[in-house]
C-alpha cells in the first residue's frame, strides 16, 4: 500500500474514532491559501461548544507520528482555522482546540487533545 492510501485510511480511522467519542465531523480536508502558505486541516469536528481542528499523522510508530507535527505545520493549521471561522461565522462563539490523532498500523491510535496552543 502506498503512502497516499495509508494516509487516507488513517484519516478515515481518525474520523471514526472521533465519532465514536461523541464528536460530529463538520468538514474534511479544508484547504486555505495557495503555494507555500497553503494550509490543510485534515478534518474539523465539534462537540458541545468546542470546535476541534484535527491533524492526523500516520507513521510506523506513534512516537514518530508525534514528532512529525512540526511548528510550521501547526502555524499553517492555525491560519486555516482562522480562515475557517471567518467563512463559517456560526462557529465563532465556540471554543477552539487543536488536536492530533496519531496512527501506527495496523491498529494503534492515540488522540492528543490540545496538542498545541495558539
Amino acid at each position: 500500500m502506498n503512502s497516499y492510501n495509508k494516509g487516507k485510511i488513517a484519516e478515515f480511522m481518525a474520523r471514526m474514532y472521533m465519532r465514536l467519542h461523541g464528536y460530529r465531523i463538520i468538514d474534511t480536508n479544508y484547504i486555505t491559501g495557495r503555494g507555500s502558505t497553503a494550509g490543510e486541516i485534515d478534518f474539523i469536528a465539534k462537540r458541545w461548544n468546542t470546535i476541534v481542528f484535527v491533524e492526523v499523522k500516520q507513521r510506523e510508530s506513534l512516537n514518530n507520528a508525534a514528532y512529525a507535527i512540526l511548528p510550521h505545520q501547526q502555524e499553517r493549521i492555525l491560519r486555516g482555522a482562522r480562515s475557517y471561522l471567518q467563512h463559517h461565522p456560526q462557529y465563532r462563539h465556540c471554543q477552539m482546540r487543536f488536536d492530533a490523532i496519531l496512527i501506527a498500523f495496523p491498529w494503534q491510535i492515540r488522540h492528543i487533545s490540545n496538542a498545541w496552543h495558539i
